[in-house]
């Protein structure tokens, strides 16, 4: 895991960082997509991850609220 995380990481970085400084008729931009996925594909795993992670806590909350409501119900009865 550590290994496919280090090669994403190298990807990446020469994909976004170093890939503009190489010019444009080398060969090297044939083993990229366009540059402009180095932004959209990051901002929609940000987004997809935000709002999982927004879904679970949500989620949890209101379980947690109908847990105290019940509880506070069978009290009062």
């Amino acid at each position: 895991m550590l290994l496919v995380a280090g090669l994403v990481f190298t990807y990446y970085t020469t994909w976004a960082i170093l890939l503009p400084f190489f010019d444009a008729s080398s060969p090297i931009h044939n083993y990229f997509p366009a540059r402009e996925w180095a932004i959209r594909l990051p901002a929609f795993v940000l987004v997809v991850g935000l709002s999982g992670i927004g879904f679970f806590v949500g989620s949890t909350i209101r379980k947690e609220n109908r847990k105290k409501a019940q509880k506070a119900k069978l009290r009062a009865a």
